[in-house]
C-alpha cells in the first residue's frame, strides 16, 4: 500500500510517501515491510497553496510513482492554522476524489507524537495557538503502542503545567509551540526536555505513520478539526453580541 501524506497545519509544509503492508491498522514500528520512501520539507514561510502540491508532484516523479499507483491519501486535519489546515484537507479531498481512493485525516498532535518512539517520558506536542495558548495533547509509548492520555485541546501554559504535574514521568516537548513555552512558560519548562530542532516540527512522515493506525474514509467524509472558532468567527460573534446589547 502506497500512502501519500500532507502536513500543512503550521508554518512548515511537507509531503511524504511510505509503503506499508496491504492491511492497514498495523503499527509501523512492528512491521519491517513498512518503508519510508521519501519526504520533502520546507519551513520558509511561503504559502502552502503555492508549494505543497508542487512538492508532491516532484516527490512522486522522483520516486517514479504515478498518482494512479497511490492507495491512500493522508493529511493532518488539525488542530493548527485555519488556513494551513484548510489547504491540506482540500488538497487531500481533491486528490482522493479524483483518484477514487480513500483518505485518512489524522490529529496533527498524534502525528507529532509518532515522530518519536522514546519510552519512559510523557510526549507533549505543543503548537502555537495564539492568544497565550497552545494546542496540545499528551501521549506515552508503552512497549510498541502509543497511548493517548488526553484529547486534543487548546490550553494555557498554566493549565498545561498543572496537568503535567499529575504524571511521575519526565516531559518531552515537541512542536513549534516550544518557542511559546520558551518565551512565556519558563517555570514549567525547567522540568521538561525539548526535542532537537531537526526533530521538532510537524512532518508528513508523522502523518503517514498516524494514518496506518487510523480508519480511512471517503473524500466526502473528511472534515477539518479546528478546536475553536477562527478569528473572523470570533469577531463576528462579538459584534453580534454587541448589537444585541444595543
Amino acid at each position: 500500500m502506497l500512502i501519500l501524506a500532507f502536513e500543512s497545519s503550521a508554518k512548515p509544509v511537507s509531503v511524504a510517501v511510505i509503503e506499508t503492508p496491504e492491511s492497514i491498522g498495523q503499527d509501523p514500528f512492528n512491521v519491517p515491510a513498512c518503508k519510508f520512501l521519501g519526504q520533502y520539507f520546507q519551513n520558509n514561510g511561503f504559502s502552502h497553496s503555492r508549494t505543497m502540491l508542487v512538492m508532491a508532484e516532484s516527490l512522486l516523479k522522483n520516486l517514479d510513482i504515478k498518482p494512479a499507483d497511490l492507495d491512500l491519501i493522508a493529511v493532518s486535519r488539525g488542530p493548527g492554522s485555519f488556513t494551513g489546515v484548510r489547504i491540506g484537507v482540500s488538497a487531500a479531498k481533491g486528490l482522493a476524489w479524483g483518484l477514487d481512493i480513500p483518505v485518512c485525516g489524522v490529529s496533527t498532535l498524534e502525528a507529532m507524537a509518532r515522530q518519536t518512539t522514546e519510552q519512559g517520558v510523557i510526549i507533549c506536542p505543543v503548537m502555537d495557538a495564539r492568544r497565550s495558548q497552545v494546542y496540545n495533547a499528551l501521549f506515552e509509548w508503552r512497549d510498541s503502542t502509543l497511548i493517548r492520555l488526553c484529547d486534543d485541546r487548546a490550553v494555557s501554559l498554566e493549565e498545561l503545567s498543572s496537568g503535567l504535574q499529575a504524571y511521575d514521568l519526565p516531559c518531552l516537548l515537541i512542536g513549534d509551540g516550544v518557542t511559546v513555552c520558551q518565551t512565556e512558560g519558563n517555570d514549567f519548562l525547567s522540568g521538561c526536555r525539548i526535542t532537537p530542532e531537526l526533530q521538532r516540527y510537524q512532518t508528513a512522515y508523522g502523518v503517514a505513520l498516524a494514518a496506518i493506525k487510523s480508519k480511512p474514509v471517503t473524500a466526502a467524509e473528511l472534515e477539518p478539526v479546528y478546536l475553536r472558532p477562527s478569528q473572523a468567527e470570533r469577531v463576528r460573534s462579538d459584534r453580534e453580541k454587541g448589537e444585541q446589547l444595543n
